[in-house]
């Protein structure tokens, strides 16, 4: 059974005369109009997929924000899945027209829906549009792997990553980033700060320690805890400030769990984390990464 396509693009959005408009391509090999999108490389990360595909089509730069419908179809006689993501347009290169794209329109969201070839596109467009104002995307991660207990012998908040924790963490450093965030905020256990090391490297940006991030000490409850974690991860979206936190897996989940309002499984691997999209103080859907 022939395997499945995975493609990955975006809504690309930016503020006009006339307000929000969104950018289509056309593509002279199909003689279409359509979101921006192309295939994952190998090994490829969708949410990295998805800009650089973006780019490519459209000489634009942008930074996602918010989750949008996956798209399935058949191509080529195999299924095929496309993951949409909203993405607001910070910096042009140039559209350079090519044999795969000819010619870039931007347009009010009502034109885009009008104009597109395809109706899956049409309703992505129309989910974007249905989205509240994103004021800031936050990446809250996981700490990478730290070992047992058993494995260190000093305080547990001084407990280093391991080496696979750090692997974890330099893998994490680009994906992160897409985000452009100003802020890198960590739980003050060593093992949370360094995770957080090879993207302050990668974008030159000092680690700020909170200890509101931090798992229960004497005399704190969990609920305590994961309510002092969604009231700083809120403040970032009312703040209209892009930022990266990490902290402990419980913490995370009880965050998350006040933040959506939902009885869900939060459940965030080490080296895993989530892409979080708030309206002011109010969080869209969280995707997991």
């Amino acid at each position: 059974m022939a395997s499945g396509i995975r493609a990955a693009g975006g809504v690309l959005w930016r503020s006009g005369r006339g307000g929000i408009e969104v950018c289509l391509v056309h593509r002279p090999r199909y003689g279409d109009w359509s979101l921006p999108k192309g295939k994952l490389e190998p090994g490829e990360h969708p949410l990295r997929a998805a800009l650089r595909e973006v780019a490519e089509e459209t000489g634009v730069r942008a930074v996602p924000q918010a989750r949008l419908p996956s798209v399935r179809y058949r191509s080529q006689d195999r299924p095929k899945v496309v993951d949409y993501w909203s993405m607001r347009a910070v910096a042009t290169g140039g559209f350079q027209p090519d044999a795969e794209v000819d010619e870039v329109r931007w347009l009010a969201v009502d034109q885009a829906v009008r104009l597109v070839s395809y109706p899956h596109d049409a309703a992505v467009v129309s989910a974007f549009a249905a989205l509240p104002p994103v004021t800031a995307t936050v990446m809250l991660v996981r700490h990478g792997h730290a070992g047992g207990p058993s494995s260190w012998a000093g305080s547990p908040s001084g407990r280093p990553l391991s080496v696979a924790g750090w692997a974890q963490a330099r893998r994490l450093a680009p994906l992160v980033a897409v985000v452009a965030p100003v802020r890198l905020l960590a739980a003050s256990t060593r093992h949370c700060v360094q995770t957080l090391s090879p993207v302050a490297d990668l974008l030159d940006l000092p680690i700020a320690v909170a200890g509101d991030l931090d798992e229960p000490r004497a005399g704190q409850s969990q609920d305590e805890c994961a309510l002092a974690a969604a009231a700083r991860l809120a403040a970032f979206g009312t703040a209209g400030t892009p930022a990266v936190v990490c902290c402990q897996g419980p913490i995370i989940s009880g965050a998350l769990g006040r933040l959506s309002g939902r009885c869900a499984d939060f459940t965030t691997q080490h080296g895993g984390g989530w892409l979080l999209a708030f309206s002011g103080a109010t969080l869209l859907v969280p995707e997991p990464l």
